[in-house]
């Protein structure tokens, strides 16, 4: 009954954000906050104890969602735009952070490591947000798809972030750091890939030309599964892979899409 109570009360604010000026994400957290150990405490045990796999799921559901929107037809006149303002945020905002902690007398190596983790975002937010706003035009693609990119961009900064504080402490271990956000980052891709080619040749088939609902589940919990297993990051090879099946799902008439209509429970 907690449960139930629960989610409806989730969905009782989820229907607030609609008639508020406030983005539902924002309401969401709020409510969390509140129901939460620190609040109420009415979060029923079996969320607290299932929490990490619910916020994996999401974040392949989301991962696999950006991905979609990585074709060279949204990307069309906007590829180089899209990389040179994501590197322009992810470093000035790594200098930023870094710069800042540094003035208030933290260590500089502390201070390297938060700047660079200050440049990821929340891509779970962010797409949700564009979700509910309905948004369609040339600044929501763009948006999304330097999202897309930016857990990409923020696991190599933050491999360098690390050999460089590394190297300040003279243990040798710089490379170390560096070889693994390579291999995190090429692992995922290259998972991403392998998972993503053969998709587009094996869905669609049970209803012509429209991947349904099972085949859009199916591939993104397993390539985030396999993610896990071989420990390279899950959001980065489900967004490899939507973007490999959005690029190359010749035969479909829809787009792989179906997953959209049950990721915003999770969310």
């Amino acid at each position: 009954m907690a449960i139930g109570g629960i989610l409806l009360l989730g969905l009782v604010v989820s229907n607030l954000a609609s008639r508020a000026f406030l983005p539902r994400v924002t309401l969401l957290l709020a409510f969390g906050a509140v129901i939460g150990k620190q609040g109420f405490g009415l979060i029923p045990h079996v969320f607290e104890d299932h929490f990490e796999i619910i916020a994996d799921m999401t974040l392949l559901m989301v991962g696999f969602l950006l991905g979609g929107k990585l074709t060279g037809k949204s990307l069309k006149g906007y590829k180089r735009k899209v990389f040179w303002i994501y590197i322009s945020a992810a470093v000035i905002t790594a200098l930023f952070v870094s710069l800042s902690l540094i003035a208030r007398r933290v260590s500089i190596e502390i201070a390297v490591i938060l700047g660079c983790i200050a440049s990821a975002t929340a891509p779970a937010a962010v797409l949700d947000v564009v979700t509910e706003s309905e948004s369609q035009g040339k600044f929501s693609s763009l948006l999304l798809s330097i999202v897309a990119l930016d857990d990409i961009w923020a696991l190599a900064l933050f491999g360098l972030g690390m050999a460089i504080v590394g190297s300040m402490n003279g243990n040798g271990r710089e490379s170390f750091f560096a070889i693994a956000a390579t291999r995190e980052i090429g692992g995922a891709l290259l998972l991403g890939l392998a998972v993503g080619l053969p998709a587009p040749l094996l869905t669609g088939r049970i209803k012509s030309g429209e991947p349904i609902l099972s085949e859009a589940v199916g591939v993104a919990l397993l390539c985030g599964g396999l993610a896990i297993w071989l420990e390279v990051p899950h959001l980065i090879a489900t967004i490899a892979m939507g973007a490999v099946i959005a690029n190359f799902a010749r035969h479909h008439t829809r787009p792989f899409h179906a997953i959209e209509g049950i990721e915003w429970p999770f969310m």
